[in-house]
């Protein structure tokens, strides 16, 4: 065959297969949008979504130990202690004691405190053997565990976790500076109480409350303004108790 006659095939040869990387070339743009999406989804997760899954990986399960009131930190400063003299490493894995901030008003007096979130309750992550038992159960200040029966506790449901370790994940995320929750505000007022207004267009009037905002740190009031009574918003520093 002469090279005139070969030629037209080496032709239809290289048209196949540009015809193979255009159709490759399409599909990987076809693709890429999948891709990114992918790659969205996984940027969108939350952190708190984050610490959630974090928790699920984590090995053994939470119990909640009971202890005297006031002792909440000193239990978990003792249990930890323990873990190490009595190579308890491989059993009991983390010991936790939720804290919150709060912020209080007491007779117009705001204070912002720290405070344990379950007063006279110590969470420990562990696995339940007689061994870890024993370390948590005869560390001072421990009443037992919580549960039907004290020997052998029933751990804690996931979901009962992410609710009692919130504060510890808001911790983390106001250590990397981002935004927290506001702090829980409370006040020692009560619905129905009568105070006194000390500043703003009703100074000096007697006022019942008929409505708390915590979140607002406000109070809704009853005035009597022409022998009527007439709602008011007041601050928490407008008023006082009587």
């Amino acid at each position: 065959m002469s090279e005139q006659e070969q030629v037209p095939e080496l032709e239809e040869t290289e048209s196949v297969e540009a015809a193979v990387d255009t159709e490759s070339v399409e599909a990987e743009t076809a693709d890429a949008p999948v891709a990114a999406e992918n790659a969205s989804d996984e940027s969108a997760v939350s952190p708190l979504e984050e610490f959630k899954a974090k928790l699920r990986r984590q090995i053994g399960d939470w119990y909640v130990v009971h202890t005297y009131s006031g002792y909440e930190n000193k239990v978990k400063t003792g249990i930890e202690t323990r873990i190490q003299n009595l190579e308890a490493e491989d059993e009991i894995f983390e010991v936790q004691v939720p804290m919150e901030t709060v912020v209080e008003y007491k007779n117009t007096v705001k204070k912002t405190i720290r405070r344990v979130r379950v007063p006279g309750y110590v969470l420990v992550r562990m696995d339940l053997t007689d061994h870890s038992w024993g370390v948590v159960r005869h560390t001072p200040g421990v009443t037992g565990f919580v549960g039907q029966d004290a020997y052998n506790p029933v751990p804690l449901r996931m979901d009962e976790v992410f609710d009692m370790l919130l504060p510890v994940f808001e911790e983390e995320q106001q250590s990397k500076g981002l935004p927290t929750p506001q702090p829980v505000v409370e006040s020692d007022y009560t619905v129905g109480e009568n105070v006194r207004v000390k500043s703003g267009p009703f100074e000096g009037m007697d006022a019942t409350i008929s409505e708390i905002k915590p979140e607002s740190q406000q109070v809704v009031t009853l005035i009597s303004v022409f022998e009527r009574d007439t709602p008011v918003t007041l601050e928490f520093n407008q008023i006082e108790k009587i």
